[in-house]
């Protein structure tokens, strides 16, 4: 994460966040009392860590041993690509393209640290530790709090309750998915897309957020039945920039055909 120096306090408060670029969490707002800001956290963080359980049934009905599910937990710890990854290589996919679906899955949260390493502007020494907890649950508790204070506690408890549950809950569900039975009656792959739309869909406000999610998940969902296992993830991204050449052409129409007609007054008069 970037270093930030941090800004002084106003006296009796946490001061609101006004480092970065502008967003929720650097507009002046009312404080907001830890014990609530703890609680939030804490609601997101049990309530997605239990579902490391579905991870560790499903990724031990892929094929995966007890050792190699855990330290993915431990290592990679984004659930979005650790089930795209198991996902992958249950329905038959090349581990090469499921390992590439997995990683630009992940890169995401790259994007989430860039924003987060303004509002938490944390020492130096703790950077490598907090990136590991850059995800998407971490990232939905922080950005809306209103002080920096506020932000890396909702941050810190986030992560620490997210990252011990889910890996506990891993260990039991791969050490229990033999208990089952067959892991893919029960749906468990879906907990965790389940749980990032739940995150995502209250932050699709504009207009042209909730189309670029919805041509992502057309798209998708078109490619799944003709391509393997994990490319139809890749390709759905390519939504993002479609949507954004359509918005820039039609925002420039109006300006241009504007701009051509100045110029033919202007010739006018001078003719």
């Amino acid at each position: 994460m970037a270093e930030q120096t941090a800004l002084p306090e106003s006296a009796g408060a946490t001061g609101a966040i006004s480092a970065g670029p502008p967003g929720p969490a650097s507009e002046a707002r009312p404080d907001k009392p830890d014990a609530a800001v703890v609680r939030d956290a804490l609601g997101v963080g049990i309530a997605v860590g239990l579902s490391g359980f579905a991870f560790g049934v499903t990724s031990a009905g892929s094929g995966l041993s007890l050792l190699q599910t855990c330290v993915l937990s431990l290592l990679v710890f984004t659930g979005a690509s650790q089930f795209a990854l198991v996902g992958a290589l249950a329905a038959g996919g090349n581990p090469y393209t499921a390992a590439a679906g997995a990683f630009f899955l992940g890169v995401r949260n790259a994007f989430y640290g860039l924003r987060l390493s303004q509002l938490l502007a944390l020492p130096r020494a703790v950077r490598p530790f907090a990136a590991h907890w850059v995800i998407d649950e971490t990232t939905a508790v922080t950005l809306p709090q209103p002080t920096r204070r506020a932000a890396r506690i909702g941050f810190t408890v986030t992560g620490l309750t997210l990252y011990v549950l889910w890996n506990l809950t891993t260990l039991v569900g791969a050490l229990g998915a033999e208990a089952l039975g067959d892991t893919d009656a029960w749906g468990l792959d879906a907990a965790s897309p389940a749980v990032f739309l739940a995150l995502l869909a209250p932050m699709l406000k504009s207009t042209v957020e909730r189309v670029t999610a919805g041509l992502a998940v057309v798209l998708a969902l078109t490619l799944l039945p003709v391509l393997p296992a994990g490319v139809p993830v890749l390709l759905s991204a390519l939504a993002a920039p479609v949507v954004l050449f359509l918005t820039g052409r039609t925002k420039r129409g109006p300006d241009a055909e504007d701009g051509a007609a100045a110029q033919r007054k202007k010739g006018e008069r001078h003719s």
